[in-house]
């Protein structure tokens, strides 16, 4: 039985945006892709200044957020993975952004980090 491999390449970020709802990335095959911001917890709670700051890596399968310590890859937001920090890790990174006085939006929903 003869099985070919179906070769599927991910399309790559070519710009990104950030309003207070949501995560937009343009797609270098032409499509949009729009996450709700509450799926990154660093970026709800980033200033609008921080949210801007951002810059491509590895030729665009990823985003950067160096101010923020983030990283974003285009293949889970295809595959619809929200972040994967632990909660204590959230809360870490939280209270050293209060610390130093750094506060971005400070809306809360049910999960606590919006």
């Amino acid at each position: 039985m003869n099985t070919s491999a179906v070769e599927i390449s991910v399309p790559v970020a070519e710009s990104v945006r950030v309003t207070d709802d949501a995560l937009t990335v343009e797609l270098s095959d032409g499509r949009s892709l729009s996450v709700p911001l509450a799926w990154f917890p660093r970026l709800v709670y980033a200033t609008p200044a921080e949210r801007k700051n951002w810059r491509l890596i590895g030729r665009g399968h990823g985003i950067h957020w160096n101010k923020l310590d983030e990283d974003i890859s285009v293949e889970g937001l295809l595959a619809g993975k929200p972040s994967g920090e632990s909660h204590a890790s959230f809360k870490k990174w939280l209270s050293t952004r209060k610390c130093s006085g750094t506060r971005g939006s400070a809306r809360r929903t049910r999960n606590g980090h919006q």
